[in-house]
C-alpha cells in the first residue's frame, strides 16, 4: 500500500521532458520543510491505495505514457520502489522527483531520478546526503532551487566540487516569488557552465495557487 495524495494528468513543467503531457502521482509526506515550498497539502491526509488501484488510475490517462513519481517525498514510502517497478514493466517512462535526503539507489536506474539537492535559501541544506551525487547517472537530473544569489553560488560551487558538469543535465529553477527569472538568467550567463535554467511551467498556465495541475 502507499499513501497517495492525488494522480492526475497534467503539462510537465520542469526537467528534459517539459512540456510534455504527464501523469503525476504525488505521494502523501515528507520529512523536510523547504521554506519555500509550494506543496504544503502534500504533507498530511491522502489516502492509502495497493499498487494495483494506483496503476488502474493511471493507466485510465491513456494513450499517455509519461509518469512522474513525486511528493511530499516519495521515498519515504518503502513501496515506492515496486510502484517504478511496475510501471517501467507495463513500458511507461517514469520519473521520480526526490529530495536530495534520501538513498536513490532503492529507485531503479531505469526511472529517471531526479534529484532536488535543497540550497542554503531551503532552511534545509543539512538534510542533502552527498553519497547521492556519485549514484546518479546520465539518465538521471540534478536539480537546485535557487532563491538567490547565495544559493547560485551554492550550487555552482557543488557542481565543481563533485566535477558534475557534463555528466548529466543540471537544472536551475527560481524559487517562483522570492528571485525574477532575468535576474536568474544572468547568472546563469554569467557562470559560463552548461546549466539549464527552467520555469515551472504549469505556474504561469494556470497561476502558482492552483493544485492538481
Amino acid at each position: 500500500m502507499l499513501r497517495i495524495t492525488e494522480i492526475y494528468k497534467s503539462i510537465q513543467g520542469e526537467g528534459s521532458m517539459a512540456g510534455y503531457p504527464c501523469i503525476f502521482v504525488r505521494l502523501t509526506g515528507c520529512n523536510l520543510r523547504c521554506s519555500w515550498c509550494d506543496t504544503e497539502y502534500g504533507y498530511h491526509g491522502g489516502k492509502d491505495m495497493s499498487l494495483e488501484a494506483i496503476l488502474k488510475e493511471v493507466e485510465a490517462f491513456a494513450p499517455c505514457t509519461l509518469v512522474e513519481i513525486t511528493g511530499g517525498e516519495p521515498l519515504m514510502q518503502d513501496e515506492t520502489s515496486n510502484l517504478v517497478e511496475s510501471l517501467l514493466e507495463k513500458s511507461y517512462t517514469v520519473m521520480v522527483e526526490t529530495a536530495g535526503a534520501h538513498d536513490i539507489s532503492v529507485i531503479s536506474t531505469k526511472a529517471k531520478r531526479i534529484v532536488d539537492m535543497k540550497c542554503p535559501g531551503s532552511a534545509m541544506v543539512e538534510r542533502n546526503d552527498y553519497n547521492n551525487l556519485s549514484k546518479l547517472t546520465n539518465n538521471d537530473e540534478l536539480k537546485f532551487v535557487v532563491a538567490d544569489k547565495n544559493d547560485f553560488e551554492w550550487a555552482v560551487k557543488l557542481i565543481k566540487e563533485h566535477k558534475l558538469e557534463g555528466k548529466l543535465p543540471l537544472l536551475v529553477s527560481p524559487v517562483f516569488d522570492k528571485i525574477s527569472a532575468e535576474e536568474l538568467a544572468e547568472l546563469v550567463l554569467q557562470s559560463k557552465m552548461n546549466l539549464k535554467m527552467q520555469l515551472q511551467l504549469h505556474k504561469y498556465i494556470w497561476g502558482p495557487d492552483k493544485q492538481g495541475v
